[in-house]
């Protein structure tokens, strides 16, 4: 998908200025949202990519004027709904009762198992590689292209700046759930994944720093041989 979140390669943003000593949270809501992400993946809900695609529907002003994790918080409210564990009239009421009562404390649950398992997604990730019987098509040393043609209107982790430029490839990775299709419900479609090299002329153009090259994460169906 083409949108305001795929901002690699475009100018008039400024530089990014990191938070000297930034905390982890700025805010005690922002860690119950991280929690929710596993929490509602195990339940079935979401899944990593339907949660990035949703978060790119985001509109372009409203994505820049949110905060990180309420891009978070709109792709859960919106998987909830669609997965019909939440509606409209409940989050209204309960937006209600909190602006009210800004000093209540949302209620507790106790549940040890699953928050191990949250606690083991968060700090030692999920396992996304798939067994294929798919033959890569490309080894290390090959030179390919990124696909030019435009982003499908749904989640992509092609990355705009690179449509259309040569790179090298460095590393296979064997076969990974490949997120355009496991975004739109249609299963997890393994596809191989290859580590490319790219010049910073290849990507910026010739009045890039020579000395600069970027390893990007592709999977095939995004290259073609050069």
């Amino acid at each position: 998908m083409d949108g305001i979140h795929d901002l690699g390669g475009r100018a008039g943003f400024g530089p990014v200025n990191p938070e000297p000593n930034e905390p982890v949270f700025h805010s005690k809501w922002e860690r119950s949202v991280l929690t929710m992400s596993p929490a509602l993946s195990i339940a079935g809900v979401l899944n990593i990519d339907q949660f990035r695609g949703e978060i790119e529907t985001i509109p372009p002003h409203d994505y820049l004027m949110s905060l990180y994790y309420e891009h978070w918080l709109h792709a859960f409210e919106h998987c909830g709904l669609e997965a019909g564990i939440l509606d409209t009239e409940e989050l209204d009421r309960r937006t209600r009762y909190y602006l009210e009562n800004p000093d209540k404390n949302p209620p507790v649950r106790s549940d040890p198992a699953l928050v191990e398992i949250i606690r083991h997604v968060i700090t030692q990730g999920a396992e996304y590689r798939r067994p294929t019987g798919k033959t890569p098509m490309y080894r290390v040393g090959d030179r390919v292209r990124i696909r030019p043609d435009a982003s499908p209107d749904t989640h992509t982790r092609r990355a705009g700046y690179t449509r259309g430029c040569i790179g090298e490839v460095v590393a296979a990775h064997g076969a990974y759930v490949f997120p355009d299709a496991n975004a739109v419900g249609d299963g997890e479609q393994p596809e191989h994944l290859y580590t490319l090299r790219f010049t910073a002329d290849a990507l910026w153009g010739s009045a890039a720093d020579p000395t600069v090259v970027n390893h990007i994460d592709v999977f095939e169906p995004y290259m073609s041989p050069a």
